[in-house]
């Protein structure tokens, strides 16, 4: 028995000697990290993924066993174990390939959807600045001015307007502006250069403990590239007068530092009677570089200026009398000027294995000039009603994140807190009655806004066997304040207000390729700084709650489902009414809905995706029949077929439908769908030269691409009117480029 025992003992020594843990960082081959990486070794069935920083750790391992590694874009990779030192980590290069839908691996986290984004992202790169937030699935836009004017959004039977329930970043800096001249949230994204965008990170509702003001329907994080592989210059021409001239340059492209600049300018008069004379300069670098420790810094500077005119919502019944054609306008005095300089700087800063701070500082200088006129001659019959809202604006702000991995007996966890702030100092904010953009008659607002948000939060990550619990909590808190200058004395009100917001998301991974979560939380839109100092009865910072119940299901190596059923309740719905300075409360509104998706590789050259939404949104304080939401679709599509490299061709055919939603309360006027089709085809004649041609609305649909129900007078009119007032979609339009990389 004593020889017995001597042996075992020997045996399971020599076991648990010999099954100890790996520790590994993936790379790419310019030695970037690859996050999201799946590590399986075969023998033992235990799975792990890499972080953000490209590190893993995988438990249970002996020497020879084979580590089956795969991401998406890369090559599948077999390791074999050789040693089980615990103080050496591996460095393992994946080679990249062309995209295989079968390289998908559903990964354990909160933001698991956005696996989505980055096929998309692979399958039909982003063309134009229109196309960013399209990525996000179940998102439509609609454009106001051309491309002058912010996108107005629609997503989860949301008429979101220009930002007002979905939180916009671009690496990490964000996009909102609050209290803003033109509306509340008010998100520009004309600033980002489409050919520097890295990846999407995007989550719909208010579950995540990470985003704060804006964050209820969704929320959207843009990356820049770190560096690029070629130089690019690229020339367009089309319709319409289309012009768009970009270059993006390798200044430095070593292991450790790289640093490119980009720069574009755009040209556009749109099918309209009277031409938008539309141009936009973008200015774009990035310097990024690898420390001594492994950790990473990067510092980037932009610049944006553009300048439009516009025909303006136009009314249905001055086209329906011939009185103008549906490309006409009645002031075709509108448009702007606007201008975003951006500094941010940001590190990732490792402490340990297990351990690592990612913070960002940044700046923006922001200006803004708008000259609109919704209702024509209905305030004053002499001189019309043009306004104009003005502002400039200084934003601050700072974020930082401390993440940790750690071992809670046979639990992983992962530990998530941070802390931040953004402050806001608007200058001159104006509301004015105009006549023809020179002559200010009537200043309805002026004033200085200083608005600063401060926040903490922190999430957990408890992952056991198929299990993730992930509970979070996050402070907000406001301090609001406004100087009027159209009062005689010097008046500065203030308000300070703080909002708690929990979180709690269970997940559940039957495997490696269907997963199904169950997310909840509170989240809120802040209201405009004029409006709380004003101390109305409208809700300062009004909540938002909701769940979200679905799967992630990939049921074939070529096939991934994405559904969701969802609620939303929002305490206090508003819109701000920039034009008239005013805030419109609707009350308690509910929205629930379900999301469905599918991706699907036909061929390695050929990928077929599509999202719908079917949604149904209320006003909970009115009579039933008078409850609609103004503009809430409640039912969208977007989808195509895309060419992946069949030869020398890539391209592909996509679409986005809206139905029929109500535009008033009683959905008495109708905003009427669309249906419009893109085509794309892209030739590369030789490995530096490329030409392509894409058609925009392919079957010359007739269109109305932002529809509003108003009231307005024309001056021949002695009564006023409510109708349906729209901004028409461009007609059949084509378009050709020629690239040269270098």
């Amino acid at each position: 028995m004593y020889k017995i025992y001597i042996v075992l003992c020997c045996f399971f020594g020599f076991q648990i000697g010999n099954a100890q843990e790996v520790k590994g960082k993936l790379i790419d081959a310019k030695k970037n990290p690859i996050e999201g990486a799946y590590v399986l070794n075969v023998q033992s069935e235990k799975h792990t993924h890499s972080n953000e920083l490209g590190y893993f750790k995988l438990e249970g391992n002996a020497i020879g066993d084979t580590l089956r590694i795969g991401a998406l874009g890369y090559e599948k990779l077999n390791v074999i174990i050789e040693n089980l030192s615990s103080s050496q980590r591996i460095s393992i290069q994946l080679k990249e390939q062309s995209f295989e839908l079968d390289e998908i691996v559903i990964r354990p986290t909160l933001n698991g959807l956005n696996v989505i984004s980055a096929i998309d992202l692979k399958t039909t790169p982003v063309k134009s600045s229109q196309e960013l937030l399209q990525k996000v699935p179940g998102l439509i836009i609609g454009q106001h001015a051309g491309g002058g004017k912010a996108e107005q959004l629609f997503l989860r039977g949301f008429d979101i307007d220009h930002g007002t329930d979905i939180a916009i970043a671009v690496d990490g800096m964000p996009v909102n502006m609050v209290s803003h001249a033109h509306g509340q949230g008010y998100a520009d994204l004309h600033f980002v250069i489409p050919e520097t965008l890295d990846n999407i990170d995007f989550g719909k509702g208010p579950y995540y403990a990470n985003k704060g003001n804006f964050a209820t329907a969704a929320y959207v994080d843009f990356k820049t590239k770190d560096h690029i592989d070629q130089s690019i210059v690229r020339y367009e021409v089309g319709d319409f007068g289309w012009n768009r001239a970009l270059g993006m340059f390798n200044l430095v492209n070593s292991d450790t530092d790289n640093a490119y600049i980009a720069t574009e300018y755009t040209q556009f008069d749109g099918a309209f009677d009277s031409p938008q004379n539309f141009s936009r300069l973008n200015l774009f670098g990035k310097y990024s570089t690898k420390l001594k420790d492994a950790s990473r810094l990067s510092i980037t500077a932009s610049h944006f200026t553009s300048t439009w005119d516009a025909s303006g919502q136009i009314p249905q019944r001055a086209v329906d009398n011939g009185s103008i054609s549906r490309f006409g306008s009645i002031d075709d005095t509108e448009g702007g000027t606007t201008s975003r300089t951006n500094i941010n700087a940001s590190i990732v800063k490792i402490i340990d294995d297990q351990t690592f701070v990612k913070s960002n500082v940044f700046y923006s200088n922001y200006n803004f000039e708008l000259y609109s006129n919704f209702t024509f001659f209905l305030e004053d019959p002499e001189n019309g009603d043009q306004i104009k809202q003005k502002e400039n604006r200084d934003i601050f702000g700072f974020n930082s994140e401390l993440q940790k991995n750690m071992t809670w007996g046979v639990a992983d966890v992962v530990l998530k807190t941070g802390i931040g702030f953004r402050t806001d100092n608007s200058n001159d904010i104006e509301l004015s009655h105009t006549l023809n953009r020179k002559t200010t008659l009537e200043n309805i607002q002026l004033g200085d806004v200083k608005e600063t948000n401060s926040f903490a939060y922190a999430s957990l990550d408890y992952n056991l066997d198929k299990w993730t619990i992930n509970p979070g909590l996050r402070l907000d808190y406001f301090n609001f304040q406004y100087t009027d200058d159209l009062q005689e004395q010097y008046t500065n009100t203030a308000e300070n207000k703080a909002f708690l917001a929990p979180k709690l998301n269970v997940l559940y991974s039957s495997s490696q390729n269907l997963q199904f979560f169950l997310k909840s939380g509170i989240g809120f839109h802040s209201n405009d700084t004029r409006v709380v100092v004003a101390a109305t009865e409208e809700e300062t910072l009004p909540a938002a709650y909701g769940t979200d119940f679905g799967a992630l299901w990939r049921p074939t190596p070529k096939v991934f489902l994405n559904a969701t059923a969802w609620y939303l309740y929002l305490e206090q719905e508003f819109v701000y009414v920039g034009d008239a300075g005013i805030v419109e409360p609707s009350g308690k509104t509910e929205r629930f809905g379900v999301d469905f998706g599918v991706r699907y590789q036909l061929t390695d050259w050929l990928f077929f995706n599509t999202d719908l939404t079917l949604t149904k949104a209320r006003s909970l304080e009115e009579a039933s029949g008078e409850d609609y939401i103004p503009l809430a679709p409640d039912f969208t599509m977007a989808g195509g077929l895309s060419v992946l490299d069949l030869g020398r061709f890539s391209g592909g055919i996509k679409y986005r439908f809206i139905d029929d939603r109500p535009a008033n309360e009683d959905n008495s006027i109708i905003a009427e769908g669309y249906f419009v089709t893109d085509l794309n085809v892209d030739y590369k004649v030789s490995k530096n030269l490329g030409i392509g041609f894409a058609i925009e609305n392919l079957l010359d649909t007739e269109w109305n691409e932002t529809q509003f129900a108003t009231t307005s007078r024309l001056q021949n009119e002695t009564a006023p009117v409510e109708e349906i007032h729209f901004i028409p979609g461009t007609p059949l339009f084509i378009k050709g480029s020629l690239t040269y990389t270098f």
